[in-house]
This record gives structure tokens, sequence and C-alpha cells, in this order.
């Protein structure tokens, strides 16, 4: 286990693993070290792979007043500490920091966005992002934290009686110490602001950038993913047949190596 400061003085922890040009993983909501650690393994085969615990996660610092920004610089550190450039792969609400950070002109040389949860111009689903917004905020502000990790399982889909049996499993508890942060992705992906890709991140992006969907995932995530592809200069979509938006390694290594590894 290895530590960077970042540039607020914040203790950012992370892994190093395998051999070979510097992938760094950005996880998205909950997740920490472990939750991103299969893929990072599998990466590890082929490259050198900076797994790590966002802030407020884990193992690394947490500092506020919480901003984007921070977790930009996050990431910065990261690369720097990796040779001072690297390929960068971020899942979900993690996709949308790492296109974020590309844009804020990080020096990453390739950028894997997997389904970034960005909403499609749709009046109801802004008006549910903030909603989501002001919720999310309301129950941290009141300790509720279980609470929390709750609404946002509702959020994604998960039924609300799967979610009761939840709260008795064992990994319930990590999810509750981790659920101040899910009011920093949403923060990145702006849902005060209605959720949806703001227009001026892709067309900031030079570097070659796949966007991956799962064939099975909504039809609004697929054709949102795609224009997000389409608004980068250099941008591609690959849609994964049969999958949804957790991919397991043995399917999704395949297809980040293909990317990652071409010259």
């Amino acid at each position: 286990m290895g530590k960077v400061i970042s540039a607020d003085g914040t203790a950012i922890a992370f892994e190093r693993l395998g051999d070979g040009p510097p992938v760094v993983v950005v996880g998205g909501a909950l997740c920490d070290q472990t939750s991103t650690r299969p893929t990072a393994e599998a990466l590890a085969w082929h490259f050198t792979v900076l797994n790590y615990d966002r802030r407020g996660r884990g193992n690394s610092e947490d500092t506020a007043p919480y901003a984007v920004e921070r977790e930009i610089e996050d990431i910065a550190a990261l690369i720097a500490e990796a040779g001072g450039a690297a390929a960068v792969y971020g899942h979900s609400s993690g996709a949308g920091l790492a296109l974020r950070a590309a844009a804020h002109g990080l020096p990453v040389t390739r950028l894997v966005l997997h389904e970034p949860p960005y909403n499609p111009d749709d009046d109801v689903l802004r008006r549910e992002a903030r909603r989501w917004a002001e919720t999310i905020t309301a129950l941290l502000a009141a300790g509720r934290r279980s609470d929390a990790v709750e609404s946002f399982m509702k959020l994604t889909g998960v039924p609300p009686e799967e979610v009761r049996q939840m709260r008795g499993e064992p990994w319930w508890p990590a999810m509750e110490a981790r659920a101040h942060t899910l009011r920093y992705d949403s923060e990145v992906m702006g849902d005060a602001q209605g959720g949806t890709l703001p227009p001026e991140l892709p067309g900031a992006v030079p570097v070659p950038t796949l966007v991956l969907t799962g064939g099975e995932s909504p039809a609004w995530m697929i054709d949102t993913n795609r224009r997000l592809a389409e608004a980068l200069p250099r941008g591609r979509h690959q849609v994964l047949p049969g999958e949804e938006h957790v991919v397991p390694p043995e399917v999704l290594t395949p297809v980040l190596v293909e990317f990652l590894a071409d010259r």
C-alpha cells in the first residue's frame, strides 16, 4: 500500500499492480480499492495499474470542504507517481470524474469512460437528479448514513425488498462508512444542475477516448454514451453485447487491453 499527497495535503492511498505502461483506475459511487481490485488485477497482466481509494474512502484521507477540483488533483498526484503521464479508466461516476480530469488538462494518454451515468436531455430526469442531490444532502446532514445508502441503492434500480435484505449483510457497514461520498459523486455528475453532460467537457479532451456501454443497459444510457463519444474529438463508442452496468473482468479486460495498448 502506497500513498501520494494531493495538492491540498490529503493523503491518497493506492496499490501498484503489475508492470508496463501506467493505468489509473477510478471507481464509482461507494467503491474503494477492493471494489475495483478484480479489474485492476486483470489489467496488471499487461500494465502497471494504480488502483486507489478516492478521498474519503478506505485508507485515503478526506479534507473539508469537498470540491470536484480536489479529486482531479488526486488523480494528478497519482499520474505524477506513475511517471508523469498515464491512461485512465473510469467506471460509472468514476468515468464522470475521469472525463473532468482529462478535460482539465491532466497528462492522460488514453481515456476509457465506462457508462458515465449522465442524464439525457429530459425534463423529468433532470428534476429527479436535482431531487436526488437534495435528498442525499439532507440525509447526510441528519446523520442518516444507512438511509443514504439505501436511497442510492433504490435510485440505481435495486428493488426495496432486496435493499432491506442488504441492510443485514456483513458488508453493509462498509457502505455506511462511505455514505458521505455519495454527495461527492453527486457533485461530480452535476446532479444539482440536472445531471446532464456539461457541453464544454467533451471538446476539451484531445486524447483517444473509448466510451463503453453494456448492451443490456437502458436505451437512454446507450444513446447518451453514444452522443458523448460523438462529441469527443477522438471518441469511439463500443457496446458490450449482453452486459449491464457492471462487467466481469474476463469480459472487460480484453476490450481495455486492445484499446489501451494500441499505439
